[in-house]
């Protein structure tokens, strides 16, 4: 019985680093595309639409795939 709890309390704690990793993860590569984003305006104002349209793009995949592993890390706790 012991092992069976064991092994339960393991499973949470990977599912728990797992959806951890993929925050961390996901707020890095946002945070980049944000930065980028900032020098290529400062760089080339004329183009501020298009790069700030595909940072929003960039960093709404980012976020979709962040939610799919956070998804997925809690659901193979079971």
């Amino acid at each position: 019985m012991l092992s069976l709890l064991l092994e339960a309390g393991i499973a949470q704690l990977g599912a728990a680093i797992g959806a951890g990793l993929a925050v961390i993860g996901a707020g890095l590569g946002i945070g980049r595309i944000g930065s980028n984003a900032m020098d290529a305006m400062a760089r080339q104002p004329e183009k501020i639409g298009d790069i700030r349209t595909a940072m929003i793009i960039a960093a709404a995949l980012v976020e979709g795939v962040a939610f799919f592993a956070v998804i997925i890390a809690l659901l193979c706790n079971k």
